[in-house]
């Protein structure tokens, strides 16, 4: 499933795309050291998707080796992201081996650390290959309705986000989060693709995925409660996300991502996800926890 124009709006999406890419293109500033800067949004804090996008980016310039790709990463969001101020990543090269390169990176801002991340780097390697399986019946991801159509009924209250380009196509296989409150499930998925044309760099769809990765996981920790995010006094934040790069992908193809609460106990939440090709392959495995905690 290739993604083609034929909307004068995709134009749109190709710039809010485009505008993903210098976001993830970081300022070398030092010897392994980065600056990123946020959009300019009404944001109150920076998305989680970004920070951690970023990081890996600043992680991946101070791999020498070429060819040798992410294959895994850890992190922890620590503090709230201000968007009104660029955020320096400080990498440590912790190890450079014959076949692994293992780096640590610090975001701060402020003068304190607000993310730390490390990940794994590893050559191509021939081997034994298995997978889980894709489920089934998922349907064609373009029959089923992008963020306006999805939106329209909730357009006023949105405001303005609901006219705003954005660089990720989410398409929710099973009714959004929005409709289906009330209702108690422990899965959900959700198509998504880069909304537009990335150029051939493998760094750059793990980084534009790992962005994407943060959008709805969290969400599926509190579906069992017929709980949304909007829901009244529910306060949801990232805590630590964990990735595992298995297979070849590109993030501007329709990938599937099939997602399942573990746990919510203690204000915290706990989801895994899978995220295949369109042909079935397993691309990527998540973790995620977060804050769940309701208020009042």
């Amino acid at each position: 499933m290739e993604h083609t124009t034929s909307d004068p709006t995709e134009s749109k999406s190709q710039e809010a795309l485009d505008d993903l890419v210098r976001l993830l293109d970081l300022e070398a500033i030092e010897v392994n050291i980065f600056r990123g800067s946020s959009p300019d949004e009404n944001r109150q804090r920076v998305f989680g998707g970004q920070v951690a996008g970023q990081a890996l980016v600043a992680a991946a310039r101070t791999i020498d080796e070429p060819g040798r790709l992410v294959h895994s990463l850890h992190a922890y969001f620590l503090r709230p992201g201000d968007p009104t101020v660029p955020i320096l990543y400080e990498v440590d090269r912790i190890r450079d081996g014959r076949s692994f390169s293992t780096r640590r990176v610090v975001a701060i801002q402020h003068g304190r650390a607000i993310f730390n991340l490390q990940a794994s780097f590893h050559d191509h390697e021939t081997g034994p290959d298995h997978q889980l399986p894709m489920p089934d019946g998922m349907g064609d991801p373009d029959d089923l309705p992008d963020f306006r159509t999805r939106m329209a009924p909730y357009a006023e209250q949105i405001g303005d986000w609901y006219d705003r380009p954005r660089p990720i196509d989410l398409r929710y296989v099973n009714g959004d989060p929005i409709s289906r409150k009330g209702q108690s499930a422990t899965k959900q998925q959700v198509w998504l693709r880069a909304d537009g044309t990335l150029p051939d760099d493998p760094v750059l769809h793990a980084c534009v995925v790992t962005y994407a990765s943060d959008m709805t996981l969290l969400d599926t920790t509190i579906m069992p409660f017929g709980l949304g995010w909007d829901s009244p006094g529910m306060q949801m934040a990232s805590v630590d996300h964990a990735m595992w790069f298995h297979r070849p992908f590109r993030a501007d193809d329709w990938l599937l991502y099939d997602q399942s609460a573990v746990s919510t106990s203690s204000a915290r939440g706990m989801a895994q996800g899978s995220i295949f090709t369109s042909d079935g392959r397993l691309a990527v495995s998540v973790v995620q926890e977060g804050l769940t905690r309701i208020t009042g």
